[in-house]
């Protein structure tokens, strides 16, 4: 069979979409280091001089969300109209109301969950309907795709060479993109690379590839490229006017972004701004840490498992795995291990990663897997699963 091409890509911080997930996750930190029981599902958009925060909040504590806003949009560098956004005087307008206690009731149906019982029992329903997805492989350190783990990099990259002033002239929007030549599942080389940053007005467009090159493709690529790998910096030409002004954002655009690449199929649910008994996000992570397990213990190269959920329920209704024929024991064999060893009730999800805890600002940027430190990245089950293969 005949070498594949398989591309994923990233955006910075900020990317309009990701300014707007930054801000959501800020608040939900916020409402969570008040009250760790507090239920958040908030959206953000943007555009030009304009941001607006609205959905629903239910918390014991009062929380500026103006405050958050301003402060969370400057820290990424939106500090002047030129750049896309003022967030020193730019409007904003906050629209929240409180959950609905009907989504509420269903959700909690007991009050053990705010006692400090039974958080991991039958207590805590899903939040929504939905299936998730999780993933892992072996292509990467940190069980990512390569094409995802470049990408995010490189962008990551970009946002450290304009805050550090290496490139001063670099302003916060940015997006990187990554083709890899595989050989069946084994990545052989890069491709092609895109990446287009948003700089000053006047600055030199040879200037700006060779330093994109230099300090940014080439400290992330080393030992990924070859002779033949083809560069495309900045290939629509001047990119001046970006962020919110030069296209609107709104919370949970960047799926893919956030989950795998385009590796595996995406269960369609956003993650930030959302607390941990909305599935969409908890059960995603949960499901990534069960696959970084299964991987790192050897059971498979690469491993996929879906999960789905009904509203208000709190076992799932279905499992699924696929081990695109890498398992060392059969898919069955394996789903059956994960079902012996993991619990997939949104309050035992919650209680063994410690979800309730103020750790979201962290994933809204880059990917929210492969990251260290994030208690869905911890393999330490693996042990476990090497004694049952």
């Amino acid at each position: 069979m005949k070498n594949r091409l398989f591309t994923s890509e990233s955006v910075t911080e900020g990317h309009p979409d990701k300014v707007c997930d930054l801000i959501a996750d800020a608040v939900l930190d916020a409402a969570l280091s008040a009250d760790p029981y507090s239920r958040v599902a908030i959206e953000v958009c943007t555009t030009t001089d304009f941001l607006m925060i609205f959905g629903e909040m239910t918390c014991a504590a009062d929380i500026d969300v103006e405050r958050i806003a301003r402060e969370t949009a400057l820290s990424v560098g939106y500090d002047s109209a030129e750049k896309g956004l003022d967030a020193r005087s730019c409007r904003i307008e906050v629209r929240l109301d409180r959950q609905s206690p009907d989504i509420g009731d269903s959700v909690s149906r007991s009050l053990e969950t705010r006692e400090g019982g039974a958080d991991g029992a039958d207590a805590l329903g899903a939040g929504d309907q939905g299936m998730m997805f999780g993933y892992a492989c072996n292509e990467t350190e940190e069980l990512m795709p390569l094409t995802a783990s470049l990408s995010h990099k490189l962008t990551a990259r970009l946002a450290e060479v304009r805050k550090s002033g290496l490139l001063p002239y670099l302003r916060p929007d940015g997006k990187a993109q990554v083709t890899v030549e595989y050989d069946g599942f084994r990545p052989l080389r890069v491709h092609t690379v895109v990446l287009s940053a948003q700089h000053d007005d006047g600055v030199n467009r040879e200037r700006l590839s060779s330093d994109l090159k230099k300090y940014v493709i080439d400290e992330v690529l080393s030992g990924f490229a070859d002779k033949d790998t083809i560069y495309l910096i900045n290939p629509s030409g001047r990119f001046v006017i970006g962020g919110p002004a030069g296209d609107s954002g709104v919370t949970g655009r960047k799926i893919v972004v956030d989950t795998y690449g385009g590796a595996v199929p995406h269960g369609g649910g956003a993650f930030s701004g959302k607390d941990p008994t909305k599935v969409d996000r908890s059960a995603s992570y949960y499901a990534r840490y069960v696959c970084k397990n299964m991987v790192a213990a050897g059971a498979a190269d690469r491993l996929e498992l879906q999960v789905a959920y009904a509203i208000g329920k709190a076992n799932p209704v279905s499992l699924a795995v696929n081990s695109f024929g890498t398992g060392k024991a059969d898919d069955g064999r394996l789903l059956e291990i994960i079902d012996g060893l993991f619990d997939f009730r949104p309050g035992a999800i919650i209680s063994q990663l410690g979800l309730r805890r103020p750790i979201y600002k962290a994933t809204s940027d880059y990917g929210h897997f492969g990251k260290p430190g994030l208690p869905w990245e911890q393999t330490d089950r693996a042990e476990e699963i090497r004694k049952l293969l």
